[in-house]
């Protein structure tokens, strides 16, 4: 399948699939496409569906499948920032923020992912549930801000901001550290903890939080 992603700050999607692919998308993803499409509203399944919701995402979703060649489908941003499309591999799941999932091919998985420390899910501003995308295929990820990209070794670790992971491998471990002195905790401006996240694997981190940037304007407003 051919894809092109564009626009800026709020990116689009545009995928133009061959006679049958099918995409598969959160309910109302879809902003605009040909008419060559056959769509689908299902669950998936009843736990799936569950599992998906708790992790963020809707508890149905759609399936479009291209009846023939040449059509052509978008699926936006919800937020500014980025689109990124992902290879998923049988051997390369991710773990993505909550309603990080914006559209995929047939064969991709998205199911919830439990944070196996409690900590981290508490504490680390990811939540403790998560998304996971495993399988075979593309995966669109929506990303807050800006992207940017980097591979852990085995045992480098990396603190982040809380909120401001947006993925990272399966293989990365994610915990919490906390900000060390009780001064720094009160007046710092960066909570009493920061996420941590040690190699190997790759994690990406986004620029801004939607509920930053809610925080931002809304004081400007008072």
């Amino acid at each position: 399948m051919r894809y092109e992603i564009s626009g800026d700050p709020m990116p689009v999607v545009l995928c133009y699939p061959e006679k049958g692919e099918k995409l598969i998308t959160e309910r109302g993803a879809m902003s605009w496409m040909t008419p060559g499409f056959d769509m689908e509203t299902s669950t998936g399944g009843v736990g799936k569906a569950f599992g998906r919701m708790f992790s963020g995402d809707t508890f149905f979703q759609n399936v479009y499948t291209a009846e023939t060649d040449g059509q052509m489908i978008a699926f936006a941003s919800s937020f500014p920032g980025t689109i990124r499309a992902i290879e998923i591999t049988p051997d390369k799941p991710i773990i993505c923020q909550k309603s990080a999932f914006l559209a995929c091919t047939e064969g991709v998985e998205l199911s919830v992912h439990f944070q196996k420390k409690v900590g981290a899910g508490i504490f680390g501003g990811e939540g403790f549930i998560m998304q996971k995308l495993s399988g075979k295929g593309i995966a669109f990820v929506e990303i807050d801000g800006s992207v940017f990209d980097y591979d852990l070794q085995a045992g480098q670790t990396m603190l982040i901001s809380t909120g401001n992971l947006a993925l990272a491998d399966a293989s990365v471990d994610i915990g919490i550290k906390s900000v060390g002195g009780v001064k720094n905790k009160l007046f710092g401006g960066e909570g009493f903890f920061n996420t941590s996240v040690t190699g190997p694997g790759h994690v990406v981190i986004q620029s801004i939080t939607i509920a930053g940037f809610a925080a931002t304007v809304a004081g400007n407003r008072q």
